[in-house]
């Protein structure tokens, strides 16, 4: 099992992601950071001193983004089972252990990854649910930060170098599903996510119904095959959204009710809190 870890201008953060490589209950053959295009300083050290300390085998490429970056790294590994790990993130002890046990016990399982445990602007716990293709259709249900399976890998071609803008983890993910596979989840959180305002995977949020239409587009067969379910699950959330937004607005009511939407259940949401506000 190898560990490919993409870097871009991160300085201390990718030792740091290089050494929970290292520290897992079930080691890697080897650890693969992948340099895309680090133009600062600091970086540079730090990935000289990884390179010299033979901690890892440090690739340079110019800037082509992490798609790129991340196709070099598992080009270059020498197993079948990858880790991909972005230079900012961690994984815990038990992630390797964990996750390999999945894909060895099942070979319809295509990668595997866990809960994601957030530090940095937040703290908090977040709980993907990985699963088929269908379930992939509505949102992403798997971490960036996943072992893949090589062989899933060749066969779909790798991740799609042209999206930069965002989605290429779950581009790459619906890619490598077919109707009999699936992508497993361990139900703790070994993946230690950091978050930042202006990390990419917020820059993506602005620009989410281009890229999401994008998916649609590329994966369409996928999306008509699966067409109720795709829109039952994006239905059964703007009800959990709405029920959320009803709960505040009721406990608060110093909280505007705001525009009253028509055709979405937006009209009853507003009778049940006026409702509610009256009592």
């Amino acid at each position: 099992m190898s560990v490919v870890v993409t870097a871009h201008d991160q300085a201390t953060l990718v030792a740091e992601a290089v050494a929970s490589a290292w520290a897992q209950s079930r080691p890697p053959h080897e650890v693969i950071v992948v340099d895309d295009g680090s133009t600062d300083p600091e970086s540079l050290r730090v990935l000289g001193e990884l390179s010299a300390s033979g901690r890892a085998t440090v690739v340079h490429q110019t800037n082509a983004g992490v798609s790129a970056a991340r196709n070099a790294g598992i080009a270059a590994a020498g197993t079948e089972l990858v880790v991909v790990l972005d230079g900012d993130d961690r994984i815990s002890p038990a992630f390797v252990e964990r996750t390999v046990s999945l894909l060895e016990s099942d070979s319809a399982i295509v990668a595997a990854s866990a809960f994601l445990k957030l530090h940095g602007v937040v703290e908090a716990v977040v709980r993907p649910t990985g699963g088929t293709a269908a379930d992939f259709l509505h949102r992403n249900a798997c971490p960036a930060t996943a072992l893949v399976r090589r062989s899933a890998w060749q066969a779909c071609r790798g991740y799609d170098e042209s999206m930069r803008a965002g989605f290429e983890d779950w581009d790459f993910f619906l890619s490598i599903l077919g109707t009999d596979r699936r992508i497993a989840i361990v139900p703790e959180p070994l993946v230690e996510y950091r978050t930042a305002e202006a990390s990419a995977n917020v820059r993506s949020m602005a620009h989410r119904l281009e890229l999401y239409g994008r998916l649609i587009d590329k994966h369409r067969e996928v999306f008509a095959a699966n067409l109720r379910t795709a829109l039952l699950a994006h239905e059964s959330h703007a009800i959990e959204l709405q029920d959320r937004w009803e709960q505040l607005l009721v406990a608060d009511r110093s909280i505007p009710v705001g525009e009253i939407t028509y055709g979405d259940g937006g009209m009853a949401a507003a009778v049940r809190v006026a409702s509610a506000r009256r009592r």
